[in-house]
């Protein structure tokens, strides 16, 4: 069985993240989907939230599992017998920094990074850029699946 992981904090899960586990989940037969716990960064959704969301909008691609995992990737991927992490680039800044993280995870486990570029109408796309005009009144609704766009403006207005 092939099986990869597409990591992140996905708070929250944009249609870039998407674009990337969709495409993956057409290569593999299993794609894990690791929502990342920073104990240190409060993020907008809790673990819990952004794991539901992100099962509610992969819920179509049949063969996508998540769950959270904290510490480091190469021991997430031991743990469940993951050859290999794929991630998207969307700059050649998003390159300098992948290539670091790939070479070191394949050090320590041989596990290997796949980078998948990404389609390039999400190429600007973040989860920080979204929360962040969004919070200003700003349109973000084609940059998120309808159930991530719901509850953004939910959380948003509740602040």
């Amino acid at each position: 069985m092939r099986r990869a992981v597409c990591p992140g904090s996905f708070d929250p899960i944009t249609n870039g993240h998407l674009d990337i586990i969709g495409r993956a989940s057409k290569l593999y037969d299993v794609v894990h989907v690791a929502v990342m716990i920073n104990q240190s960064k409060k993020g907008l959704f809790t673990v819990d939230e952004r794991i539901e969301l992100i099962r509610e909008v992969t819920a179509g691609f049949g063969n996508v599992e998540v769950e959270s995992f904290h510490g480091l990737l190469v021991d997430f991927c031991k743990q469940r017998e993951i050859p290999a992490i794929v991630k998207g680039l969307r700059a050649v800044s998003d390159f300098d920094y992948e290539l670091q993280m790939a070479q070191m995870n394949n050090g320590l486990s041989g596990v290997e990074t796949l980078f998948v570029p990404t389609n390039p109408t999400y190429s600007f796309l973040s989860s920080s850029l979204v929360k962040e005009v969004a919070t200003w009144g700003g349109d973000v609704s084609h940059l998120l699946p309808p159930t991530v766009h719901d509850a953004l403006t939910k959380r948003l207005g509740e602040r």
